[in-house]
């Protein structure tokens, strides 16, 4: 089986071209994505065939779940598929459990070396996302808040203001006033993941503003834990931010991996831009 290995912001993956393969997908991405008994990558990504775009991905964690959408995933797709010449570029669209998206490279040398996304656009309403919680209450009565920002969360002893999005898959972001760094992610993140008023589990990510330009970040993520980017993390802090006043409609995600650029006006669908490149080949023997 031959595969190809790619990163953005760190954010590693690995892809097969399965258009005629027939495989047990879950067992392979729990072996293939070990970080010692495997390849090792942050999911496995499937280049798979689609009636209803130029190509379908699929995308399963490390833990063997399938995830609805995948910034970083979906962009090192793109390069996979672009340089390899299973589709023409410069454009085009992408089937994902979370809907088609658009997608657009970037050449340099004749290799793509960075794409921007589509990501659709953000939803709010707590079954969309889905989080269990009751409904806000104010001084007439019960009301639906729309999007649900701040929602306290005492967790491990910590105390957590989240707001909740949706980008295809959930998102639970927590703005920080001091570095993120400094946040015990290894500890507080799977408590959060895990919480059961995630019935379907959620990505979690902590956030600080440095300025209306730039916002540093960390995530856990569901099914791999703490990764050094993620690209619809990304977007979710960027969408929150936005929601919150703390920048305008565009804004450099600074992530351990690297900086990844997010565009949104407010209404429509987020943009999602950054490098990729390809590490390496190889063929799975097991």
């Amino acid at each position: 089986m031959n595969f190809a290995k790619l990163q953005a912001t760190g954010n590693d993956f690995i892809l097969l071209d399965a258009w005629n393969m027939n495989w047990g997908w879950s067992k392979l991405a729990q072996d293939i994505c070990h970080r010692h008994l495997g390849i090792g990558g942050d999911g496995l990504i499937l280049v798979m065939a689609s009636n209803n775009a130029d190509l379908k991905m699929r995308m399963l964690n490390p833990d063997g779940s399938e995830a609805e959408a995948c910034g970083n995933g979906l962009r090192c797709f793109a390069k996979y598929i672009i340089d390899r010449q299973i589709a023409r570029g410069p454009s085009l669209t992408v089937e994902t459990l979370a809907g088609v998206r658009k997608v657009q490279v970037f050449m340099a040398q004749g290799k793509v070396n960075q794409v921007k996304a589509s990501m659709g656009a953000p939803r709010f309403r707590a079954e969309d996302i889905p989080v269990m919680i009751g409904k806000q209450k104010t001084g007439r009565g019960e009301v639906d808040i729309i999007p649900i920002l701040d929602y306290p969360l005492n967790i491990v002893g910590r105390e957590l203001t989240l707001s909740f999005v949706s980008m295809g898959n959930p998102h639970a972001v927590n703005f920080l006033s001091q570095p993120v760094v400094d946040f015990s992610l290894s500890e507080i993140g799977p408590a959060v993941e895990k919480h059961p008023m995630f019935p379907e589990r959620v990505n979690f990510e902590v956030a600080r503003v440095v300025n209306q330009g730039k916002i540093e970040a960390r995530v856990w993520e569901r099914g791999a834990g703490e990764t050094l980017s993620c690209g619809s993390g990304a977007c979710a802090i960027a969408v929150v931010a936005r929601l919150k006043g703390y920048i305008d409609d565009e804004v450099d995600i600074m992530l351990p991996g690297g900086t990844l650029t997010v565009d949104w006006d407010g209404a429509g669908e987020v943009y999602l831009t950054g490098p990729v490149e390809e590490v390496f080949t190889g063929e799975w023997l097991k």
